[in-house]
């Protein structure tokens, strides 16, 4: 159900021209209360608003209270200049508002794009700086990897190298055993194991 509103929070200003009389109009007024209604209404300006019924098929607005207010209008000129600036002052306030209303929303949607750009740009961003992060770990990682492996490798050569440096020692001690006492196989074999004894089982096996 549409909210009904009464027609008094609805006043509107019109062009007097489609302003029509109706064709009853009982009240008479004489012309020297005429002129104190005109000088009034120059003095106050209009107090209370006419009364129209609107005919949309002939566009126009047919008065049903104010008949003497809308003659002083149509008879007084200097009334009906004032109005008209009035109304003409309303249109391009009106209009005015519109333009500034129009700009406003512009505006509006210039701050929302605006916005927008701002908010991709800075996902652009944040993506890029979130890669570079990614990419600057997988460099360290495989830099610790690398190094690692250079460590380990050295490790190894330096094992060996100790193992080259006691398999040396254990031949040139058993030559030595073998020249002094001039041995037969048998007895070789005899020096090795005391020399493999005298070295310790655990360092033969590392």
């Amino acid at each position: 159900m549409e909210e009904y509103k009464s027609p008094v929070y609805n006043v509107i200003a019109v062009p007097v021209e489609k302003v029509v009389a109706n064709t009853y109009n009982p009240n008479i007024v004489a012309p020297p209360e005429m002129k104190l209604l005109e000088l009034s209404i120059w003095e106050d300006g209009y107090t209370m608003p006419c009364v129209c019924y609107y005919i949309p098929e002939k566009d126009q607005y047919e008065l049903v209270d104010g008949f003497h207010r809308y003659k002083v209008m149509k008879t007084s000129k200097r009334i009906y200049d004032r109005i008209e600036s009035d109304i003409n002052t309303a249109v391009a306030d009106k209009e005015s508002a519109a333009a500034l209303k129009a700009e406003y929303e512009g505006k509006l949607k210039d701050i929302d794009k605006e916005a927008e750009a701002i908010l991709t740009e800075a996902r652009q961003k944040a993506l890029k700086n979130q890669n570079k992060i990614v990419d600057d770990a997988k460099e360290e990682a495989s830099r610790i990897i690398k190094r690692a492996r250079e460590e380990a490798e050295l490790e190894k050569k330096h094992a060996m190298d100790d193992m080259k440096q006691e398999m040396i020692q254990i031949a040139s001690l058993m030559a030595q055993k073998a020249v002094a006492a001039s041995i037969t196989t048998d007895i070789q074999d005899t020096l090795v194991e005391e020399t493999l004894k005298e070295m310790g089982e655990s360092t033969w096996l590392s």
